[in-house]
């Protein structure tokens, strides 16, 4: 069995990871786990998931992910709102001001991505590392088992 390809992404998510961490921190004074975190909140409908939905969206582990958000709500980055349909729940909702420090930091991000990422290979390539992950992560997707009545 061909390990390889597990092995060496692993190591690149490992070294880079802090890479792109440091470089948010010292342009914008947020950690790559709270730019995720604002990442798929904008992405989603009304820019607002619960802590399930944002803990399988997000790359930040799903026991760490309520954590995150409280610390996201006291940098008034987001505020968690009332779940109408299920009151044991709450959504995590952006603000204002997390969409906005969102698109401060978008930027630095991406030039990350492409100055650590990307730009070490060919388009090309790029296109088949995602291509071959995306592949993965769908084949994955669709053997994950949902609760009924649960959503993904």
């Amino acid at each position: 069995m061909d390990t390889e390809a597990w092995g060496m992404l692993l190591r690149v998510h490992a070294a880079l990871t802090p890479v792109l961490d440091q470089e948010l921190q010292a342009a914008h004074g947020i950690p790559l786990t709270w730019y995720d975190v604002l990442l798929e909140l904008n992405a989603a409908p009304a820019r607002r998931l619960t802590m399930s939905e944002l803990g399988a969206a997000a790359v930040v582990s799903r026991s760490r992910v309520s954590r995150v958000v409280d610390e996201l709500v006291r940098a008034g980055l987001v505020e968690r709102v009332a779940n109408p349909e299920d009151k044991r729940s709450a959504f995590a909702k952006l603000t204002p001001a997390g969409r906005t420090k969102l698109r401060a930091a978008a930027p630095t991000y991406l030039a990350g991505i492409e100055r650590h990422f990307t730009g070490r290979m060919t388009r090309a390539e790029a296109q088949t590392v995602a291509a071959a992950l995306g592949k993965v992560l769908r084949a994955h997707e669709a053997s994950t088992v949902i609760p009924l009545g649960r959503t993904r």
